[in-house]
């Protein structure tokens, strides 16, 4: 699909599908945002309405994150075989769905069942607007993802700053329910737009999969992204959970933070392109972590309100660039697959969504969540070790080797 859109990007009608399919993608990866950023928001009310423990609500994010990561395995392939409409369209229409069925689930069982799907169907739109998106800028993708980025961190602030203002007027039922109507305006928009032909219409190259996945390159920017969707996660999930239990805030005041924590970081997603012209951009995604991990173990010794909210926002700052930056090295060493080579860079990012929240669940339970949010400053510390590598690996002549 890249050749096709490059050869036609010139004429008007090549600038207007671009154009298009990139409102689309921004539609989509703003729900998905709303997806990461909904059952943190919403968990200390549901935690309370249907008692649950710190370890059952960790496993609300394990199970989200496996569905996520069922999809992530498949979706790269298919897209790269079919095309991106059919399961965008879809899966943002599963997204609503599963938002009505979260609104309306009376015990945790149905919670459950509902969280899984919206995993599914969150994890086909973030990997195929991301790979769209990849496909769609050749010659600037670390900006166009970073910008992409920027209508995530609007998704992910949007239902925290509702709860925060409006939670008690419009109850959490009718949170949810806007949420479900919001989800629509992807899948109107993915059913309505033209897409270009699937890259590979004739079936899957294996050899080239093959090549991709014994890429160390791949696994190197792969293992960064496992570590960096567990801090995602893990922050954005338990936050408001951390600044009732330690400074007692209450549930519209720890919602308007977090909601601040998804707004600083769609600040830095803004910003970084701008700062990629002066610096390379393995630079920033290393001092980004850097400032992140500063920023958790401020939050978590804090003893002061107001130090800690601070800490919260230049968290998420810290957090912006790593992700977007990251997954635009991958897609430029297989721009040909590149659905396949983002299906398994953001498949393993998801293996760590799924498994740091769990773990920081886990650990709260049998101590406190100041002792659990350890896990994302360890899981800082080990990206800017493997940024080094990366960055070491990139700029050394092997790396020509692997690129499509």
């Amino acid at each position: 699909m890249t050749e096709e859109v490059n050869k036609s990007a010139g004429s008007s009608q090549g600038a207007d599908l671009a154009k298009k399919l990139t409102v689309a993608s921004s539609a989509g990866i703003f729900i998905f945002g709303i997806v990461m950023a909904i059952l943190g928001a919403i968990l200390p009310q549901l935690s309370s309405l249907l008692q649950l423990d710190k370890a059952r609500a960790g496993n609300l994010f394990f199970f989200m994150n496996l569905g996520m990561l069922a999809a992530s395995i498949v979706f790269g392939p298919l897209v790269d075989r079919f095309g991106f409409k059919i399961f965008l369209a879809l899966s943002s229409l599963l997204v609503s769905l599963s938002f009505v069925g979260l609104a309306f689930s009376g015990g945790y069982s149905f919670v459950l069942v509902s969280v899984v799907i919206l995993g599914l169907a969150g994890g086909v739109i973030n990997g195929g607007s991301n790979a769209l998106i990849n496909d769609l800028h050749p010659s600037r993708r670390a900006a166009a993802l970073n910008f992409l980025g920027i209508f995530f961190g609007i998704g992910a602030m949007l239902i925290p700053l509702i709860i925060s203002g409006f939670l008690h007027q419009l109850g959490l039922r009718s949170v949810i329910l806007l949420a479900a109507g919001l989800s629509l305006i992807p899948f109107v928009l993915f059913s309505v737009f033209y897409f270009p032909r699937p890259k590979q219409p004739q079936g899957f190259p294996l050899k080239d999969i093959k090549k991709i996945a014994s890429s160390k390159l791949l696994w190197l920017g792969a293992f960064i992204l496992f570590f960096e969707s567990g801090n995602e996660f893990s922050i954005g999930g338990w936050l408001s959970s951390f600044l009732q239990e330690k400074f007692q805030f209450s549930l519209n005041q720890a919602a308007l933070v977090l909601s601040g924590y998804w707004f600083f970081l769609m600040i830095g997603r803004l910003v970084f392109p701008l700062i990629n012209r002066l610096v390379k951009r393995e630079a920033i995604v290393f001092f980004s972590a850097a400032l992140a991990l500063v920023s958790v173990s401020g939050l978590i010794i804090s003893p002061l309100k107001g130090l800690a909210v601070v800490f919260a926002l230049l968290t998420g700052l810290g957090l912006a660039a790593i992700y977007p930056t990251t997954l635009a090295v991958v897609g430029e060493q297989f721009p040909a697959l590149s659905g396949t080579a983002f299906s398994l860079a953001i498949a393993t990012g998801l293996v760590g969504g799924m498994i740091s929240p769990w773990l920081v669940g886990l650990i709260s339970q049998h101590s406190t969540l100041q002792i659990g949010l350890l896990v994302p400053v360890f899981s800082l510390f080990l990206i800017m070790v493997l940024q080094l590598i990366l960055t070491k690996k990139i700029s050394s002549p092997p790396v020509k080797e692997n690129q499509q």
